[in-house]
């Protein structure tokens, strides 16, 4: 669509009453021309929403009390933005309603599947919030169920797009709103299957739900809005001496944002970079901050970069007998690997073993190792981080291993990773 523009909201910037208003406050400066905007859950609700999963699992009757304190939180929020009898009360609740139903239930043998069910609530509620808020200081503003766009398989937690489907859904449902003059304010993270059951899109993934937007309406461009004022050269709460970058390519930011480096989702440039649909990625603290261009015309010279990823495992399997890993070993293991949706950070072999270093998430690791157990000897090494270097300098491997106890390394021209214990803050240039 000509001129549109898509815009990301994490969960910082609407945690509060305050910080609706200041999204709001950025969005009227921009509502003389289409936009489509994605909103997370707010705060730290997907965290809280993971606890009521846990507690519905474990059938420990703290379920309703975890979700109740949830709603009361969104209710105190909502008291600073709407008087109170607000109509935004009951479609709040009717969401909170929904995931009642399911705590009514016996936990579903299905994890991953109950999960998604419950965790959708988040960015439910608060895009309802925003859209109501926008609605109220006088922006037209359509709410839609991005679950009604956003085809995928039945893959639950890491559901994969059905593409042309999602094509087609996102201009039969989106662009006539956004051609009647409407603002549209859609979530983050949330698809459905062909069944209608709601599943999510990866831990994190509200940018990657703005980029399938992006791409399937032909956007102008995607602003991300952060609490940092860019792109950084590392994670300013672990190292000093970061730098902001002001233009990053497609490629480099895939590379980085692969090997972990939080600022943006790693799915997210892909579909960008597929139709050059430029990113901006801005501070909501600072506005009228430039922030950082991610496009496809950057010149590849940079300062050297550091991505942390924790919770890793290295996951070390190895033959019952005296024979080499061989290729219908590797079949097997990759077949598990793809099956249990593992992200694969590295991966090294000899004759006789293969290591995988993977994020170590819920119990995914766990039940990869018990898949090879019968025919593998399997160890596992965990609380394990993964610093990735670009355009490494001697000077930053040196201070960035002091301390530490490295487990596994591996170089190609532009890029090291480490996986090591011990991770500590440091002035990781040597200055």
């Amino acid at each position: 669509m000509k001129n549109l523009k898509v815009f990301k909201f994490g969960g910082s910037s609407v945690r509060d009453a305050d910080n609706v208003k200041n999204s709001a406050s950025i969005i009227v400066s921009f509502q003389n021309q289409p936009l489509l905007i994605v909103v997370s859950a707010m705060g730290k609700t997907t965290n809280a929403l993971e606890e009521v999963v846990g507690a519905h699992a474990a059938k420990n009757g703290k379920a309703l009390e975890i979700l109740n304190a949830i709603k009361e939180q969104h209710y105190q929020i909502m008291s600073g933005l709407f008087e109170p009898g607000d109509e935004v009360y009951a479609a709040v609740n009717d969401h909170f309603v929904s995931v009642e139903w399911v705590l009514e239930e016996e936990p579903h043998p299905n994890y991953d599947y109950m999960y998604d069910q419950i965790i959708c609530a988040g960015e439910l509620v608060s895009s309802v919030i925003l859209a109501a808020y926008l609605n109220r200081i006088g922006l037209k503003t359509a709410w839609l169920d991005a679950r009604d766009v956003i085809l995928t398989d039945d893959i639950y937690r890491e559901g994969w797009v059905q593409w042309d489907e999602t094509v087609e859904r996102a201009k039969a449902k989106a662009l006539p709103l956004l051609e009647k003059g409407n603002l549209v304010v859609t979530q983050g993270f949330i698809g459905s299957t062909r069944e209608n059951a709601t599943t999510t899109l990866g831990r994190e993934g509200s940018d990657y739900t703005a980029a399938i937007f992006s791409f399937c309406l032909d956007a102008e461009e995607m602003t991300i809005w952060k609490d940092v004022p860019g792109v950084l050269t590392a994670d300013p709460r672990l190292f000093e001496n970061v730098e902001k970058l002001d233009r990053l390519s497609y490629r480099e930011a895939i590379e980085m944002t692969y090997y972990g480096a939080k600022v943006i989702h790693p799915k997210t440039i892909k579909p960008l970079q597929n139709k050059s649909i430029p990113l901006r990625v801005r501070s909501f603290i600072d506005p009228k901050g430039e922030g950082t261009l991610i496009s496809g015309d950057v010149e590849d010279n940079y300062p050297p970069m550091v991505a942390v990823e924790r919770h890793q495992a290295l996951v070390s399997i190895s033959t019952r007998d005296f024979s080499f890993v061989a290729e219908h070993h590797m079949s097997v293991l990759f077949s598990h690997i793809a099956d249990l949706r593992l992200q694969v950070n590295m991966m090294q072999n000899t004759a006789i073993s293969f290591v995988v270093c993977v994020n170590d998430i819920d119990d995914k690791v766990e039940r990869f190792a018990q898949s090879m157990q019968k025919d593998f000897k399997v160890l596992i090494d965990r609380n394990l981080e993964l610093i990735t270097v670009r355009h490494s300098l001697p000077t930053v491997l040196e201070n960035l291993r002091k301390g530490k106890i490295l487990l596994m390394e591996e170089r190609t021209k532009d890029t090291v990773q480490m996986v090591v214990k011990n991770v500590q803050v440091l002035d990781w240039k040597g200055d």
